[in-house]
């Protein structure tokens, strides 16, 4: 391998142009100290379990699957701390390459074709072994003439310095290393990013940054609301999902954020919550955004959330219901993103201009489901329509019935609500439940619905759900009754906004009106099908493969009985957005 080939990653070493002034400092500073909320000593990188052994800290640039791997590539931060990146690229010298940056904390070394379980949908076939977890394939982006860094940020495995979880540490060091990236003498200056879940949360926090050589980010189903869509749904803290993800990001030679006691800490939005918010109206850059239906309770909210929000004059998106790495790295949606940023990389024609701004998968089932494109999310012509609660015949009606009520035991019992439709009805978008409760024994009640979709023989149709799944509901909604408070700037008559900055208890034998937004989806009802809503004090999806992430809910507060109030005073409903065809004139 001839030596020009390689560069040595400190900053400014080697290289032939002029570091970039916020990325290097005449002399090395003191390393940070641990941010202001808690942390907790790193574990032995080299510990850590489901991973190829750890490459230590030498810097190697080699050869391998046809590449050129800068291993360890060195990038100095603008306070002295050093992180470590490996850097693919084709395997000869070449010049004006754009870089697509992968930047998550589950090592540069990890394979995704080590970590995907069989139930993703995942084909081997589709990944090389040089993939990351949740990130692009080197093999396949070096062979179109783009180089790959992959980073370890801050605080990350051998990386110098304490993890930060999101916010604005991580967001700075992010937009530094796009400036380096940028910088260095092969590069043609612009930055692309591409990746799922962390790997696309990030991209929301350093695009909101405008650093100018990130020319085009592909978020592929990433929560934008911390509180809401990943810690505490509806105010119901979630105790599965979160504890793993804060396992995941604690191989340090340092300290890392302690994600897990930070959560259990900040029940109600404080400054903590705050410190993670993004300002995606500041985000500007040419935007491909996938998001999902399948992903109710971590991804779903705020992938759509961030699409409507985000300032950037050219944005596309499109809503799948599959499972979401099997989506990402199935080959012709890797297609999709090679056009995307050809067209803002490299500066090539390509039908990206011509893309429909909207693309939804309109659901019949798990399996079976077609696409259409359309102008807009959410969809401006959505015909929004209550369907009542009938406590008493348990069922959802067309007109409001006299007052009735209904109880189930808060921690074994449920409600159900049908309406079994006589036509063709497509329900796409927000979905709002509106109940009066009471809290018959308790201050506090916790309320799990499920939409769920029957067929005309009253059986459950499943849908993809949580990446592994084919048996999940049409949408879920949370909320505990004490976070009713709703945030009336940002409300709408479909899509609640609750505070979560205060705690209100139930008044005993005083029925309390609640509004619980239910996650966005995309359903098709035909002639005999039912659409059934189901209220209750616990999980309504409990059952889970072994050793596979999963949302739960198990710091309950139901106690006794629960009680929903319809009709005559009570105006407790499902509002629906109903989707009418489109003439074909």
């Amino acid at each position: 391998m001839a030596r020009q080939a390689c560069f040595r990653r400190r900053c400014g070493e080697g290289s032939q142009r002029q570091p970039h002034p916020l990325l290097c400092t005449a002399v090395d500073m003191a390393k940070e100290a641990s941010p202001e909320w808690a942390t907790r000593p790193g574990v032995d990188p080299a510990t850590a379990p489901n991973k190829p052994p750890l490459p230590p800290a030498d810097y190697l640039c080699f050869e391998e699957h046809g590449l050129l791997t800068e291993r360890n590539a060195v990038i100095r931060l603008s306070d002295g701390v050093h992180i470590y990146a490996d850097i693919h690229r084709p395997n000869r010298f070449v010049s004006d390459l754009p870089v697509l940056l992968a930047w998550g904390p589950y090592g540069k070394h990890g394979r995704s074709n080590q970590v995907f379980w069989p139930a993703s949908g995942v084909q081997p076939d589709w990944l090389s072994p040089l993939t990351p977890f949740e990130a692009p394939d080197p093999v396949f982006w070096c062979a179109r003439g783009y180089a790959v860094a992959v980073v370890d940020p801050r605080g990350a495995w051998l990386s110098e310095g304490v993890f930060h979880h999101n916010g604005d540490r991580e967001s700075r060091d992010c937009a530094e290393v796009i400036e380096w990236l940028a910088s260095q003498p092969w590069s043609n200056g612009k930055v692309g990013m591409t990746g799922v879940s962390y790997l696309a949360a990030i991209q929301y926090y350093v695009a909101a940054l405008q650093p100018q050589p990130l020319a085009a980010i592909n978020p592929w189903e990433a929560f934008s609301d911390w509180y809401r869509e990943f810690a505490y749904h509806g105010g119901i803290p979630e105790t599965g999902f979160i504890p793993r993800a804060s396992d995941n990001i604690r191989f340090s030679t340092g300290r890392t954020e302690d994600t897990w006691t930070n959560v259990q800490a900040h029940p109600l939005i404080d400054e903590f919550w705050r410190s993670k918010d993004i300002e995606l109206e500041n985000i500007t850059a040419p935007a491909f955004v996938v998001a999902s239906w399948s992903d109710h309770g971590l991804h779903s909210r705020g992938t759509l959330e961030a699409f409507k929000r985000i300032g950037s004059a050219q944005k596309w998106l499109e809503v799948h219901g599959r499972k979401k790495w099997a989506h990402y790295y199935a080959p012709e949606n890797r297609q999709k993103r090679q056009a995307f940023f050809d067209h803002f990389l490299k500066a090539e024609n390509t039908l990206v201009p011509a893309w429909p701004k909207v693309r939804l998968e309109i659901r019949k089932s798990a399996h079976e489901f077609e696409e259409r494109v359309e102008n807009e999310w959410p969809l401006a012509r959505a015909a929004y329509q209550k369907l009542w609660l009938d406590p008493e015949r348990q069922a959802l009606q067309l007109e409001q019935s006299a007052a009735s009520s209904f109880r189930y035991d808060a921690e074994t019992g449920r409600a159900v609500f049908d309406i079994r439709f006589d036509k063709k009805i497509e329900i796409t978008g927000h979905m709002k439940l509106k109940l009066w409760v009471e809290a018959d024994g308790a201050e506090d009640m916790d309320i799990f619905v499920a939409v769920q979709k029957l067929d005309a023989a009253k059986d459950h149709v499943g849908f993809m759900f949580y990446a592994f799944y084919d048996n999940g509901p049409a949408a879920l909604g949370w909320l505990r009754a004490s976070h009713r408070a709703l945030d009336e700037d940002r409300s709408t008559p479909e899509q609640p906004f609750h505070k979560h900055d205060r705690e209100e208890p139930l008044v005993p034998g005083e029925p309390t009106p609640v509004e619980i937004e239910i996650w966005p989806s995309s359903t098709v009802f035909t002639p005999g099908e039912t659409l059934r809503v189901v209220v209750q004090g616990s999980d309504i999806y409990k059952d889970s493969l072994p050793n596979l992430p999963f949302a739960r809910h198990e710091n309950l507060r139901n106690k006794g009985e629960h009680v929903i109030h319809g009709g005559g005073e009570y105006d407790s409903h499902l509002l629906v957005p109903v989707i009418p065809e489109r003439s074909l004139s």
